[in-house]
């Protein structure tokens, strides 16, 4: 992305913006949480799947300041950010939807769901909003 890894960490790190970047097309506006995210720091949001609209709470798992955000869902599985600065001033930013740490009940249930699947292309879509957001910003 052509944008630091500090402008990029900032959005995610505010978890009132995650509406603006979500390729899933679930999560909501309405959040509940700190303006800044840091370690073990719990945040909501409204969500809305298949017409059902639900209100999740996560908790931030790992935290380093512009390099890399973690946050848990309450069914275990993760959300990471990792932001890798690149020697031309981009950003190297990687998105990744991790189920590996749920119990087998439920990775089974997300995979009769698809939901990796679906996760894959939120995950490029929220990707492609971000890296549109910061070209149209420069």
């Amino acid at each position: 992305m052509s944008a630091s890894a500090q402008e990029l960490f900032a959005v995610l790190a505010d978890p009132h913006r995650h509406g603006e970047l979500d390729g899933s097309g679930t999560v909501r506006d309405t959040v509940h949480g700190p303006q800044q995210l840091a370690q073990d720091a719990r945040f909501s949001v409204n969500m809305k799947q298949y017409g059902v609209p639900y209100r999740i709470t996560s908790r931030v798992t790992q935290y380093v300041p512009d390099r890399l955000i973690e946050w848990q869902h309450p069914l275990g599985h993760r959300w990471r950010w990792e932001f890798l600065p690149q020697a031309d001033g981009s950003t190297l930013v990687t998105e990744t939807f991790d189920y590996s740490t749920v119990g087998s009940v439920q990775a089974k249930a997300l995979e009769l769901f698809r939901v990796p699947q679906q996760n894959a292309s939120g995950i490029e879509a929220t990707l492609g909003k971000l890296r549109q957001r910061h070209a149209s910003a420069r």
